[in-house]
């Protein structure tokens, strides 16, 4: 994460404590203030305890994340519907309205081009109805796209699903229902309410770590 994205994270930190979020100085939270990279910490017999934190020496900023509604897999699993792995994550992928940044490898992996992808992706992946109920925008405000750096089997790709073009992966994204943060109902993705995805997509860059853990069992 950038030096400009870190001030721009103090700033928001100071002004969104009201918002879902929530900082630094509580005790419980010192464990995760110890590096630059997002820690995620998961809690599976208390999903509302499961948090987040974007790293500040002078203002760490806290949030809540929601987990996949079957569990959560052991570091080196092969990713899962409905299942949150633990483990060491680089970001590969930044997808919103209005930003877009993909590792190179992946757009020529997607066989199309950067300003396709730019304008239609995400936009095609919000509005994909998973559930056939009529309900679309289940990313929210974005889509990070997140590749273990451990090498492991993956089934993340570029396919058609609902008649749209997407790109298929383990993310943090949005929702379209603040009330689904902090509970174990996501098809296996961390999601986090619209106020943090504001500040992850302002201030997170490619390559940037994500480490997710936990003190709960695990799925291997």
């Amino acid at each position: 994460m950038g030096a400009g994205g870190a001030l721009v994270v103090m700033a928001l930190a100071l002004g969104l404590s009201g918002c879902g979020l929530f900082q630094g100085q509580d005790p419980e939270n010192k464990a995760l203030d110890q590096t630059d990279a997002i820690r995620i910490v998961l809690d599976a017999n208390q999903p509302d305890l499961s948090k987040g934190v974007i790293y500040d020496p002078k203002a760490p900023l806290h949030f809540k994340v929601g987990f996949g509604r079957h569990g959560i897999a052991c570091a080196g699993s092969t990713f899962q519907e409905g299942i949150t792995p633990l483990g060491t994550f680089k970001v590969n992928a930044i997808l919103s309205t209005t930003t877009f940044a993909m590792d190179p490898s992946l757009i020529t992996k997607s066989g199309k081009s950067e300003a396709e992808l730019r304008q239609n992706l995400f936009r095609d992946m919000n509005a994909i109805d998973f559930k056939g109920d009529g309900e679309t925008g289940e990313y929210g405000l974005g889509y990070i796209s997140l590749a273990p750096v451990e090498n492991t089997d993956q089934p993340f790709r570029f396919n058609t699903y609902d008649g749209k073009f997407r790109w298929y992966s383990f993310a943090i994204h949005g929702t379209n229902n603040d009330r689904r943060v902090g509970k174990a109902v996501t098809g296996g993705c961390i999601n986090v309410n619209q106020a943090t995805l504001k500040i992850l997509l302002s201030t997170v860059q490619l390559g940037d770590e994500v480490v997710i853990s936990s003190d709960s069992p695990c799925l291997s």
